[in-house]
Order: C-alpha cells, then structure tokens, then sequence
C-alpha cells in the first residue's frame, strides 16, 4: 500500500509550476565539480517524518497517520519502516537518521527494549540492502522518559546513569549494525534548572566519564565513525552543558575528548543560543570541528525550538559558504531536523515540506559557489587583514613579538588610520546573487 500519493519526485527547472517537483534541487548536476547530491548528502529524521504527531504547548497532535495503529508494539514499529522507506524514494533522500525510541517502542524493561530494537534494526537493515539508502547517524533518546527528567549522563542517581550507559551501548551496536556513518549525543537534559541543588563539577566529570566510556565501547566493537555533540542552550532544561559550539569545544578540550568527537550543529539551537548559524559553524569550522549540521530553522518571534523547514535563502547560503570553505562533508551531512505546522497535518505535507527544503539548499549550494567563484568577497577579506601578512605580522601572529617592541613601533608610527568595513557593499555583493 501506498501512503504517499505522488510519484518520485524529479527536478523540473525554476519555471517549473508543479507543485511535486524540483526548482532548483538537481541531484546530479555537477557544482564546484561535484554532484550537488554529495554536496549537500540530505538525510531524513525519523523522529519527525515518522512519530511526530504535531503537537504543540497549548494543544495536542494534529498529524494524519493512516500506517500507524496507535500502539506500542513491534508490529506497529515494523509496519512503520516501509512507509518510512517510500517516503525516502519518493523524495530521493538516501540518508536518514534515529534515536533508539523513534524506530522501536520502549517496552517493560530494557532487556525487552532491546529485543524490540534489534527486530526493528534487522528490518531497516534489509530496507538498507535494499534500496541503498545508509544510516547518517544514530542517536539514544536519553531525554524522553521520566527517569530522565534530571539528567541520564549528569543525573545525580547513579542507577540512572547506568541505565543511560546501557541505553547507549545497545544504540550504538545498533548503529555499527546498521553501518552508520556517525553517532550523536544530543544532551536533552543534561544541565540544570537551579544551582540550589546541582554540583556542576561533579555533574560535568560524569559526563565526561560517560563519554570517556562510549569511546572506548565504540572501539571494543569496531565502530570507526565520528561522535557528534550537538550543541543547544536550554529547553528543556534552564541551562544545557552542551549550550553552543565554544561552551562544546571547551568541555571536550578540558576532558581530553577532542580528537574523538565533532559537533552537529543545529539552526533553531543557534537562535536560541542566541547566536546566527553562520556563527555556530564558523566557530566549529575554525576549531576543525564540524561535523553534520541540522538543518531547519526557528521562529525568531516564538520562544522555543519550533523546528521549522529552512526556506530563507540567505540563511541557506551563509550555510552552503562554510560548509564549501571547509571543503565540504567528511562524513555528515544536512539532516532535515524539522516537522511540519501543525496545521500541515496530511502525509501529503510532508513531500511538500522536504521539497521546499532541499529547493532551499539546493539554491544555497549554487549561490554560494557562485559567489566564491566571483572572488570578491573573499578578496574584500583578504585585503582587510594584509597588514598581518607582513613580516611583522607574521611575527606577531607567530608570537614572536613583545609588548616592548611593539610599543616602539606604536610610538613611531603615530595615529593609525582605519580603514572602512564596507559592511552594507557586502550586504549589496551578496544580494547581487540572490
């Protein structure tokens, strides 16, 4: 049975009127010398494509689900993995993502969690086999369940933090199972509503070992893919340990993790981390640090993570330009983190939804190639540092320098002169490709 009423989905060019089909995503159109599929490698969510029923604070799920019986059983979990697989070949996505709950009930007890799981996990894996399609990354949902509800790795219950270590080792074997590309650690509460009743430290150096313990199960089993961190400042919790990119690479260099991980970093958490998305990546990129990114973005008028699909084109390409000055995806990817409104609730929508995004990025893609193969913004940078590039900025920057004979030379040269920042020309430069 079908539940998506469409045919796979083709591109059709920008004067193309169809509402089912491509403007701009055009999987093997060569950009940069490479087909626009592995520069952007989109990946689906199991979490919002499949069990999200599109609820929200002030009311319950609106989404049509004519697959799904409503049931906590494996049956149901099963018949899910079909649907989830047409959808993905409708839209042409051969990637996706999930956390250990979204693919398999949790049951009475975690011995019978993990049997439901790995008759899940041998199912996807067929599909797999199958279709082509490989796992991005998998993930525990340590957030979920109200044994979770201070924390699974920085709970101050130590059986809690057992239970969360076993939820993982089983999430990953599942992971290797499947031959993910990465795993990630999204610390949904891990952090504090009040410091009244938190050891900080403490609940840091648990971290920590927990992390310390999933590297080397990962290298016990031979899963040689990245860990992620990634990254959000609050909601659920008051305060996240992972709260952005800088506060995540300054705990992994603390407890000696950084070579082990890399970050997964996510738009609506930058905006309410209070940061743009081109900063959160820059400050990864800049650290060699990135990972995969979740694409979507938030409402900026909305106090909470609405995870909403990216359709603003600015915000695309700032994306698309670092990931290509990075040189483009190691192992990760741009993974759809978004859900429908809730007033989008036919299966229909969600086609009409991914469409929209991958048209965005695909936008994104070309516009910023264009834009790095013009040269002017880059060269506009280079020039406004080319001071550094002289011989003593070479030593300053080398840290060969002291403040004694720097002063000497403040003193000789008198006043500086500043140079424009030509902020609003850039802002036009850019625009002159949009």
């Amino acid at each position: 049975m079908q539940y998506f009423d469409c045919d796979k989905i083709q591109y059709e060019g920008p004067t193309s009127k169809n509402p089912f089909a491509f403007k701009h995503y055009n999987p093997d159109e060569l950009v940069d010398g490479k087909p626009m599929k592995e520069h952007l490698r989109f990946a689906a969510p199991y979490w919002h494509v499949m069990r999200n029923v599109l609820g929200d604070p002030f009311g319950g799920g609106t989404a049509q689900m004519p697959w799904d019986d409503g049931s906590d059983s494996v049956d149901n979990a099963l018949s899910r993995v079909d649907v989830f697989f047409e959808f993905l070949e409708k839209m042409g996505i051969e990637y996706y993502c999930w956390h250990d709950r979204d693919i398999a009930p949790e049951l009475n007890n975690l011995a019978e969690s993990n049997k439901a799981l790995e008759a899940v996990v041998a199912k996807l894996k067929e599909k797999q086999q199958e279709t082509g399609v490989k796992l991005l990354w998998g993930t525990a949902c340590l957030f979920a369940h109200p044994r979770y509800s201070q924390g699974a790795a920085t709970s101050p219950d130590m059986n809690v933090f057992n239970y969360a270590v076993a939820q993982v080792k089983k999430a990953l074997e599942c992971t290797k199972e499947l031959d993910g590309l990465g795993y990630t650690f999204w610390g949904g509460r891990e952090g504090y509503s009040t410091l009244l009743n938190t050891n900080m430290k403490r609940e840091l150096d648990h971290l920590a070992a927990f992390l310390h313990m999933a590297v080397d199960h990962a290298k016990k089993i031979g899963f040689d893919g990245p860990f992620y961190i990634e990254p959000k400042p609050r909601e659920p919790a008051t305060h996240q340990y992972d709260s952005d990119s800088a506060a995540c690479l300054n705990f992994l260099r603390e407890y000696d993790l950084m070579d082990k991980f890399r970050l997964n970093i996510e738009t609506n958490h930058a905006t309410l981390a209070g940061h743009t998305m081109e900063h959160e990546l820059t400050v990864a990129i800049n650290a060699g640090m990135l990972g995969s990114i979740d694409a979507n973005r938030g409402d900026e008028l909305i106090g909470w993570d609405t995870d909403q699909f990216p359709t603003d084109i600015y915000m695309t390409t700032q994306v698309m330009l670092k990931v290509l000055e990075m040189g483009g995806f190691k192992t990760g990817g741009l993974n759809f983190d978004a859900k429908r409104r809730r007033e989008s609730h036919e299966p229909i929508d969600l086609i009409h939804a991914h469409i929209g995004g991958m048209d965005s990025f695909a936008r994104g893609l070309k516009i910023a190639s264009a834009i790095r193969a013009d040269g002017r913004l880059d060269n506009f940078v280079k020039e406004r540092y080319s001071s550094f590039d002289s011989d003593l900025g070479k030593k300053i920057e080398s840290g060969q320098c002291s403040f004694e004979e720097i002063e000497q030379i403040a003193l000789s040269n008198g006043e500086p002169s500043v140079a424009s920042g030509r902020q609003e020309m850039l802002e036009n430069l850019v625009n002159e490709f949009l």
